[in-house]
């Protein structure tokens, strides 16, 4: 059956945190800028759209929903939770920060259909963590992953790229340690250097170079290869291109690009490519239509490479996570490996 989120994307301006790559408003007096009203608006508007015969999540997104009062997240809560009574939603999911999760917030959510937490850990560097204002260690990663687990909560992580004073072995090695959480998916977000933050000064100043996309291509499909070899769902790789992203002046500098997801797929088919070429000189192709894109190239940018030994065809007998090269089936997981 078919998911949609429903997404509230709700700002949280009594964030006492101020991480350098976060440009959230501070408004004195109020904590977000999402009414009740807002929300149910939201909810009813998305309703009146989607399939009736489809699971349907309220998702909010956006900033630290933990980390606003008990009072508020009840109101919230107890607003999608009349959805659920009727049937019209089956659950929720939230993002927040390791360090605004304890039993008093999981009970409370529990109690209202939450299903979903995504952490936003972006590193689990101590040095990355300090540059970029983080304010926690991993030993409060540790504990508030557990404690999600223990609650029967499914849980996700949120990985960023290219932070201050990070490489490629620093950004691989989060990823490999936040296997150790046994989240059931994940986020990869590049950085990018965003108006009205202190990144944005530090680039400035010139204390910060942002990746271009070749290095966050490079980055990421390996990131990307070893949550997927190791069973995690990877639900995103970068960020949604809504319209306040892609407004002129928004964006300073990094790696952006609104489909960078495919970018990073068909880098990975090119490379798995590449080493068969380079023994057989030869590509003939046989792939589900569903992949066709991945294997094929942006602009068809694979396929030019290894011109006029490129042949490819639809066969859906082929699963989506197989191709065949050469007379050879291969799976996704030996093209994933590759990477590793």
């Amino acid at each position: 059956m078919k998911h949609y989120n429903i997404p509230i994307f709700i700002s949280h301006f009594g964030c006492p945190n101020s991480c350098v790559f976060c440009n959230q408003k501070k408004i004195n007096g109020r904590e977000t800028d999402v009414s009740l009203e807002d929300l149910k608006n939201t909810i009813d508007s998305h309703l009146e759209t989607l399939p009736k015969n489809s699971i349907k999540q309220v998702a909010f997104f956006g900033g630290t929903f933990t980390g606003i009062s008990m009072a508020l997240q009840k109101e919230y809560l107890e607003t999608v939770k009349q959805y659920i009574d009727r049937g019209d939603i089956q659950s929720i999911r939230l993002s927040t920060r390791p360090d605004c999760i304890s039993m008093e917030i999981l009970e409370q959510l529990k109690s209202y259909g939450v299903k979903t937490i995504e952490l936003g850990i972006q590193s689990l560097d101590p040095v990355v963590l300090a540059a970029t204002d983080r304010r926690y260690d991993e030993g409060v990663v540790e504990t508030a992953c557990s404690l999600i687990k223990e609650y029967g909560f499914e849980l996700g992580v949120q990985i960023m790229i290219g932070l201050p004073s990070s490489n490629l072995e620093k950004d691989y090695d989060t990823a490999k340690k936040c296997l150790d959480l046994k989240p059931n998916l994940a986020r990869i977000y590049p950085t990018l250097v965003i108006n009205g933050t202190e990144l944005e000064k530090m680039y400035l100043r010139g204390e910060y170079k942002a990746l271009d996309i070749e290095e966050a291509i490079e980055r990421t499909k390996k990131i990307y290869s070893l949550l997927e070899l190791n069973g995690v769902n990877v639900v995103r790789v970068g960020l949604q291109p809504s319209q306040d992203l892609t407004s002129e002046g928004v964006i300073l500098a990094g790696p952006f690009h609104p489909a960078f997801r495919d970018l990073v797929e068909n880098r990975i088919y090119y490379n798995f490519l590449k080493d068969i070429y380079k023994y057989e000189e030869k590509l003939d192709i046989e792939a589900n239509e569903k992949i066709i894109s991945k294997v094929v190239g942006q602009k068809a940018k694979n396929k030019q490479e290894f011109y006029p030994n490129f042949k490819i065809r639809i066969n859906n007998c082929l699963g989506v996570d197989e191709i065949k090269i050469n007379g050879r089936n291969y799976r996704r997981n030996e093209i994933l490996s590759r990477e590793l």
